[in-house]
């Protein structure tokens, strides 16, 4: 019997992953939490479980699921699989350099999520249709391929961050905040920082 955990601030979303895992004959869901700190806490004090299913945000203020994902392997070990609406190479890299085990979309089918945890409690990589194939573009249009860095960059400038805030928010020099700019711009072949992160948003990076 596979072991699952859900994690996710929506009650219906959790209702509805409950519905498809109990539905299958050899999983089982074994806790449910609405927050990653509540997850967390859960783990820390001897909760145990083959596979998380686990969702990218939480809402402000709240950790994230790359996050949490890098704390969950570091201390216990658990296979992460990230369930969750946001698949631009921004979110699924992040989960994935946090040594995230899967990632798939919330609207993926009932037999590819079930495919999922049982690769995932069996210690393989699943990732959902629609992920690799963003992950397979980006390998072969590397020219085109921003870094995880060059992304979180583009993101808060996207978010209106000014270069110095930037430069404080990932604790980086101004200087290395504009070489990272200067690079997105080539790559994208924009002229400024409003047209990379517009045409970012456009390809779906961000």
């Amino acid at each position: 019997m596979i072991d699952v955990v859900l994690a996710d601030d929506h009650p219906v979303v959790r209702a509805g992953l409950r519905a498809v895992i109990d539905g299958q004959p050899d999983m089982r869901v074994v806790h449910e939490t609405p927050t990653a700190e509540d997850l967390l806490r859960w783990l820390d004090d001897g909760g145990r479980a083959d596979v998380i299913l686990l969702d990218l945000r939480f809402g402000e203020a709240r950790m994230g699921g790359a996050e949490a994902t890098g704390t969950i392997v570091r201390r216990h070990g658990t296979p992460v699989l990230v369930v969750t609406t946001y698949g631009t190479d921004a979110d699924i890299l992040a989960a994935v350099e946090a040594g995230a085990t899967g990632y798939l979309l919330k609207d993926a089918p009932t037999e590819e999520l079930a495919r999922a945890i049982r690769s995932a409690a069996a210690g393989e990589v699943a990732l959902g249709a629609d992920v690799q194939r963003r992950l397979l573009g980006r390998m072969r249009a590397p020219a085109v391929t921003l870094s995880a860095r060059e992304l979180e960059v583009l993101r808060l400038v996207a978010a209106g961050r000014s270069n110095d805030a930037v430069a404080r928010e990932l604790f980086l020099s101004v200087a290395t905040v504009k070489s990272h700019l200067a690079h997105i711009n080539t790559k994208l072949g924009t002229q400024s920082r409003t047209e990379a992160a517009a045409r970012a948003r456009d390809r779906g990076m961000l």
